[in-house]
């Protein structure tokens, strides 16, 4: 999935993301607003994951979607 297409479903995917990801905050959510890299960073920060680990992990849930 690219980068617009991720900011125009990001309410439609806002609740799947924080199934996926659980430690993700609503306030993490809204922050996000679609932004993938804005995502990337904070799966890295709330999972304690390198920056690459995190990118690996956002692309390919956004692949499986």
């Amino acid at each position: 999935m690219n980068n617009d297409i991720f900011e125009g479903k990001w309410k439609q995917l806002k609740g799947s993301v924080q199934a996926k990801w659980g430690k993700l905050t609503d306030s993490d959510l809204n922050r996000i607003e679609g932004n993938k890299e804005q995502l990337v960073g904070t799966v890295q920060e709330r999972y304690g994951k390198d920056k690459e680990q995190a990118r690996k992990e956002v692309d390919e849930y956004l692949d499986s979607l």
